[in-house]
């Protein structure tokens, strides 16, 4: 038995399959839920596996495998679905990880973020940053908050920068410009440079990950437009780290005093698998830089950026504790992902006591009537 790839992406659509994994020495796996199943059928050798590879890489791609270890691309398979794919040599071999893309936008209620993130579109300057792991879904959130942008707003041009372009964003209300890194321009930084002088009101960065990127980025936020970017940090406080970080010391109190003006807010999320139905839940920290937390930033105080955020519910911010407390109050997530992904396991362990003490007692009392 042969392997096409037309039947494993089909297999992948109808399963609602994330990822896809052809590796050399066992079966193609996908990846549903958060969970990995291998498809039924032999080990793919080093032959199957190149057959699968070149059916949708093109020789320029399979170039920059052989020279650079490693090429990523996204293409369409037809009507059906967009793949972001990942080929790479591994003992020799190739191998590949295609991640699916949701054809369909999110809304703000599917993807379970509150209102006041809705209000930050409409900011006229600053830096939004949507951070989380691999895989937490920052790429849906920020498609969805695009497209919000894209039907509401008509007087916005909208310029973004990824590598490779997931979603595909026809022009509704908003002017969009999507450049992809490697084939429209050389990278990250160099794209922002050029979109300084391509009158945009918003920015799209899809990836911070170096340096001049986040210099740019930070640039960019400074002079009138509204930047959009991603970073795979969870947490607020070690978000700002993290880019300050990124800066030799003797600039670091420097680029303190910039974020502590242009940073608007830092939404990290996670996604958590369900127990009360099958999927996966996205689980929100959401920190709005409020006068307060600005003058943490600037001080270096970061360490007592969650007290403010515990506080600031009025400024819709949450912490990612209570987030999932709330879904596990509600029977969406287990007891052991609460304490595994949250920021500070021995108060909630504390917290699920009381509320399994709480509950206790309230059956307690139901029994006796």
């Amino acid at each position: 038995m042969s392997y096409s790839m037309s039947d494993l992406l089909q297999l992948m659509v109808s399963e609602g399959a994330s990822d896809l994994h052809v590796r050399v020495g066992t079966a193609p796996t996908i990846r549903v839920h958060g969970i990995l199943h291998r498809v039924e059928g032999p080990a793919l050798t080093p032959e199957s596996s190149e057959e699968l590879m070149r059916s949708i890489t093109s020789e320029e791609h399979i170039q920059q495998v052989r020279e650079r270890g490693g090429a990523d691309f996204a293409f369409a398979f037809g009507e059906a679905a967009r793949f972001r794919v990942s080929v790479f040599k591994e003992k020799g071999n190739f191998g590949m990880v295609l991640r699916q893309i949701p054809s369909k936008m999110l809304t703000f209620e599917q993807i379970g973020l509150p209102e006041s993130v809705k209000e930050l579109l409409f900011k006229p300057r600053g830096l939004i940053l949507v951070t989380g792991p691999t895989g937490s879904g920052k790429s849906t959130t920020l498609a969805s908050l695009l497209n919000i942008v894209n039907e509401t707003r008509d007087e916005v041009h909208l310029i973004t920068i990824e590598d490779p372009i997931e979603y595909y964003h026809k022009h509704k209300k908003a002017l969009i410009t999507q450049r992809e890194v490697h084939v429209d321009v050389p990278n990250f930084a160099e794209a922002l440079r050029r979109a300084l002088r391509q009158d945009p009101d918003m920015i799209l960065v899809g990836e911070m990950r170096d340096l001049e990127t986040i210099e740019a980025a930070i640039t960019a936020a400074e002079t009138g437009h509204l930047v959009f970017g991603t970073l795979h940090t969870t947490g607020a406080a070690k978000t700002i780290d993290r880019l300050t970080n990124a800066f030799p010391t003797n600039q670091q109190e420097m680029v303190r005093i910039q974020l502590s003006t242009v940073l608007q807010a830092v939404i990290s999320q996670l996604l958590i698998p369900r127990i009360d139905k099958p999927g996966r839940v996205a689980a929100f920290e959401i920190m709005v830089n409020t006068p307060s937390i600005a003058a943490l930033i600037r001080d270096n105080k970061t360490f007592r950026i969650q007290s403010d955020i515990q506080t600031g519910s009025k400024f819709g911010m949450v912490t990612l504790d209570s987030w999932l407390i709330d879904k596990y109050m509600k029977g969406m997530i287990s007891r052991e992902e609460v304490i595994n992904k949250s920021q500070d396991p021995t108060t909630i362990m504390s917290k699920l006591q009381e509320l399994d003490l709480a509950a206790a007692v309230e059956q307690g009392r139901a029994q006796n009537k």
